[in-house]
Order: structure tokens, then C-alpha cells, then sequence
């Protein structure tokens, strides 16, 4: 999967601006889906047929990521800017940005690099800007509205795999590999790929609501507790097996298909963990409100250092969740 990551993660794709992560993933998913097709939104679908005996299954990972975009430009040709979805602040100084033009730039904040900025609180983002090496205003090839994200590459470490922007293009990397991997399903699957998720979830309202699926289930990365002196009380960590939801702050998830999906791991002797999430929640908080209800739920892939430039995760868990996936998908889901 290594070749299929490092490309999604070179995309460039933040929230509304999805179209190449969505193009990069339709060439993947084409050849293995019995119809393709996306939507007014970005949306794009990807249906493996069943035999007409199971359910509809909405499956959904996010396509966009958070990034940063231009609101000022000063006369020294320095970008103010404002966050799309919720950016590492703590991590921003010294960051590399990339533009959908290509241009690249740094982030600083006022005052330039002192220690005690470090020390104290944060400043404002409003005094945070970006460089990208202008000698003044008619320097520039960017203007207000330009969008940006963290340039993050994708790097092997063995066990394990570093990279911005597995939020979630690691979620979609999983069900690429699933839909390839999956021969025969009872149920109607649609491999559902959203949009706008780091900005409240708007892609995957559409998609439900279109969709009408009887069980929804977002695939998605969660933070791990394995860490020192962690801030959050969090029982996730890095290689002990797919997260699978049990609550976040947007949404509790149906017992009965988390049971299911805990039923299906014992069974296939595939290692799990049960999630509770005091913070965040996914794309399945919207499928699981849409029209009169859909049986929702998630499975999350561990990850340390999320929402940073150098997310983690390991190996083991990006396998055994694709595991749990294809034992979930060809199952006949009757106590769901």
C-alpha cells in the first residue's frame, strides 16, 4: 500500500478543495467498482454490488485535510491567514506551506523566532503569517482566498509510517485496499470518499442523505494514549489492533453494529480495541442524524501526533483494520 499512501498524501486537497485527492482515487477505485459517479458536492461514490440478499452499506473516509487560507497580504508581500479546520498552532512555527499553485513558504509569527514565544501562550493566529519569499505585494503570485496546506511527506519507518495528512487519507488508502481486495459481498457496498469533513461534516450529510444506507460506518485515524503524561485519558495505542467506536462528542455509536464488528474481530482472530473519544468525532456523527436515522458506527486506525505534520501510525493496524473490514463486508450482518 505504500505507493497508494505516498500519492494520497502528496494530493493536494484541503476542505473544498478536494478535486485532486478525488480524481487520484477514482483512477484507484475504477477498476474494481460496478458503478462510479460523484456528486454536487465532490463527493465520490464507489459501488461494489452484492447478491441481493444483504443490506446497504455506506462506508466513508475523508478525503480533505486542514490547511490554512490567504485573508490579508501585507505591503513587505508577507500572507496573513486563517485556519480551515483546526490547525497545530504549537506546531505551526518553522512549518513549510504549499499553495495549489505550487508556490511554497514558511510559517513565523510576529516578532520572529524567540524563545519566548515558546514559553508562553500562543499568540493569536492573527499573528501568524506565511513567507513565501516575496520581495513585496507585485512579487506575488498569490492573492485573497489562496488555499494552503502543510507540506508533509510520507516516509517508512518499518513498523511504522510518518506523514502529515493521514487524517484521513489514511481512512481512504483502507477502503481502496478493501473495495481491491473484496471478490464477493451479500450487501450493496458503497465506498463513499467525502469532502468538507474538517469543516463540520458536510460532505458525508449530502452523501447520507442521498445514499439512504441502512448501516453507515466511518473509517477514520483517532489519537493514541500511549504516550507520557498524556492529557487526555485515552486507552487507543499505536499496534494494538483497530479502534472500534464506542462514543465521541458527536455521536454514540449503535450497539448492536458495534457489537457486531467486536463479534466479527473475536471470531477472526483479529485484534481490536474499543474507543471512547472525549474530543472529535467523524463522518459517521452526520450519516447516523440523516432522515429518520441510520445505524451508525466507526473504526478508527490508531494515530499518534494527529492534526500535527508528522502523524504516526503502525503497519500492523492499517492491515488488520482492512482484516476487519473484508470479514465485515462478507458477513450477513443478521443481528444488525
Amino acid at each position: 500500500m505504500k505507493d497508494l499512501i505516498s500519492q494520497l498524501i502528496n494530493a493536494f486537497g484541503p476542505s473544498g478543495f478536494e478535486n485532486e485527492v478525488r480524481e487520484l482515487i477514482a483512477e484507484w477505485v475504477r477498476p474494481h467498482a460496478d458503478e462510479l459517479w460523484d456528486d454536487a458536492m465532490g463527493n465520490l461514490y464507489a459501488l461494489k454490488k452484492g447478491d441481493g440478499s444483504g443490506r446497504r452499506i455506506m462506508l466513508a473516509a475523508h478525503m480533505d485535510q486542514i490547511g490554512l487560507i490567504v485573508t490579508q497580504i501585507e505591503d513587505s508581500g508577507l500572507l496573513r491567514f486563517s485556519e480551515i479546520g483546526i490547525l497545530p498552532q504549537k506546531a505551526l512555527l518553522g512549518q513549510r506551506v504549499r499553495f495549489a499553485n505550487g508556490a511554497l513558504g514558511t510559517i513565523s509569527v510576529d516578532g520572529g523566532v524567540k524563545t519566548e514565544v515558546l514559553d508562553r501562550d500562543l499568540p493569536d493566529l492573527a499573528k501568524w503569517f506565511v513567507d513565501v519569499g516575496a520581495t513585496g505585494r507585485d512579487d506575488l503570485s498569490l492573492g485573497i482566498g489562496d488555499v494552503g496546506v502543510l507540506m508533509r511527506p510520507f516516509e517508512d519507518l518499518g513498523k511504522r509510517w510518518l506523514a502529515g495528512g493521514f487524517d484521513d487519507r489514511m481512512g481512504c488508502a483502507v477502503l481502496i485496499e478493501t473495495l481491491q481486495r473484496l471478490d464477493s459481498t451479500p450487501h450493496d457496498v458503497i465506498f463513499t470518499f467525502t469532502v468538507q469533513e474538517e469543516v463540520g461534516v458536510r460532505g458525508a450529510r449530502v452523501a447520507a442523505y442521498e445514499l439512504e444506507p441502512d448501516i453507515g460506518l466511518a473509517v477514520d485515524i483517532t489519537p493514541s494514549g500511549d504516550l507520557p503524561r498524556p492529557t487526555l485519558p485515552l486507552a487507543v495505542k499505536l499496534g494494538g489492533g483497530p479502534s472500534i467506536k464506542v462514543m465521541d462528542t458527536g455521536m454514540v455509536a449503535h450497539p448492536r453494529l458495534r457489537q457486531a464488528l467486536v463479534h466479527i474481530a473475536e471470531a477472526h482472530s483479529i485484534p481490536y480495541q474499543l474507543e471512547v473519544l472525549p474530543l472529535g468525532s467523524t463522518d459517521a456523527a452526520a450519516i447516523q442524524a440523516t432522515r429518520g436515522g441510520v445505524i451508525s458506527g466507526a473504526v478508527s486506525i490508531p494515530c499518534r501526533y494527529s492534526h500535527t505534520p508528522s502523524e504516526m501510525v503502525d503497519v500492523v493496524d492499517v492491515e488488520n483494520t482492512i482484516r476487519l473490514l473484508q470479514a465485515f463486508l462478507r458477513g450477513p450482518l443478521t443481528s444488525v
